[in-house]
């Protein structure tokens, strides 16, 4: 089953049109720069800005080394690159604000592997604070880790609407503080800072992964097109942002090269894109889909390569008005949040 694209009230015009007031110089820079010659065979790679004659230096590759093999995101991720790093006490504020304290004997099975919430059911996944005791996390009838005090677990699957990774058992009595779909939403409104962080985390684990693959990823030529945001919202983002952040592109062309310093993430609003990764096509985004935004959110390179597989018209963002729109509305942190946990999953499904 596809995973639904969000919702999103009128009042996103009038939003978007705040933020493009806040965001608009650094949008223009930003839209200014482009790519001064095709990507050579080692990779390396110029930006120019069109108001600017100085020509920056040129980049490389990070390094890789060994494969993480394990997706779950309770044990921090290495620190990402201008991103915040998991602050327990932050998560603790974040789920107190909105959740519910549980008390979870011992060897009790909290979620099960490949279990998946059910809206006919009236059954959501639901993410854990731990605040005592030990939690078990089996894969496949083997230990994944312990999740100890203080740690998060299950956000995966809440945020992603996917299938559990693993199972959660008690190894002793807990107590925990779970969160819902509505909670989390209703957290996110009072605590927008924890969406970034938990982003943050996420694309620490995903960059991770790409720098640690030796492998060729397998190409996938029956990628489902991925939509993160519906129509409504897509209008209004347009409306509110101005046609200065248009950015249209055409059949072939390259719009963004792995580890190439990223100053803008996009929407797509018609067209097809292809997001690949040496030669493999990892995903492939039709209008409602969203790349780029690691490099925002980390303030690091660009961890993939993107293509215009169609004519396209995409809509560029920025920094600002990125972490803005997420503050802004708790279904948009939702919505963005799902399409990273996404992406971790389909990219470690294409080394598998």
């Amino acid at each position: 089953m596809e995973r639904p694209t969000k919702s999103f009230p009128t009042r996103w015009a009038s939003i978007c049109s705040r933020l493009r007031a806040e965001g608009n110089d650094s949008l223009r820079s930003a839209a200014a720069c482009t790519l001064t010659a095709p990507p050579s065979e080692d990779r390396c790679f110029g930006l120019q800005s069109e108001t600017s004659s100085r020509t920056p230096p040129r980049l490389r590759l990070p390094s890789k080394g060994v494969l993480m093999k394990e997706l779950d995101f309770s044990k921090p991720a290495r620190e990402p690159v201008g991103a915040p790093a998991y602050d327990p006490a932050v998560a603790l504020e974040f789920f107190r604000s909105a959740g519910k304290q549980e008390e979870v004997p011992k060897g009790t099975r909290i979620f099960s592997e490949n279990e998946k919430a059910s809206r006919f059911f009236l059954q959501s996944n639901k993410m854990y604070y731990l605040l005592e005791g030990e939690v078990a996390l089996v894969a496949k009838r083997k230990p994944v880790r312990t999740v100890t005090a203080g740690q998060i677990f299950g956000e995966w699957a809440a945020v992603s609407e996917a299938p559990r990774s693993a199972t959660a058992i008690a190894k002793t009595a807990c107590r925990v503080i779970a969160l819902d779909d509505k909670a989390l939403r209703s957290a996110l409104a009072k605590k927008p800072e924890f969406a970034i962080m938990l982003m943050g985390n996420m694309i620490g684990r995903l960059r991770g992964m790409l720098a640690a693959m030796t492998q060729v990823p397998s190409a996938s030529s029956t990628a489902k097109e991925a939509s993160v945001f519906d129509k409504d919202l897509l209008a209004a983002l347009v409306k509110g942002l101005g046609e200065q952040a248009l950015a249209p592109y055409d059949r072939g062309q390259v719009i963004m090269v792995e580890g190439q310093a990223g100053a803008l993430m996009y929407v797509v609003l018609e067209g097809r894109v292809a997001i690949s990764l040496r030669g493999a096509v990892l995903e492939r985004l039709g209008p409602g889909g969203v790349f780029g935004e690691m490099a925002l959110i980390d303030q690091s390179t660009r961890a993939a390569d993107a293509t215009a597989e169609t004519d396209c018209t995409l809509l560029a963002i920025n920094r600002i008005v990125l972490l803005n729109l997420i503050r802004a509305d708790p279904t948009f942190a939702v919505s963005l949040l799902s399409a990273v946990a996404e992406r971790v999953r389909n990219t470690a499904a294409s080394f598998n």
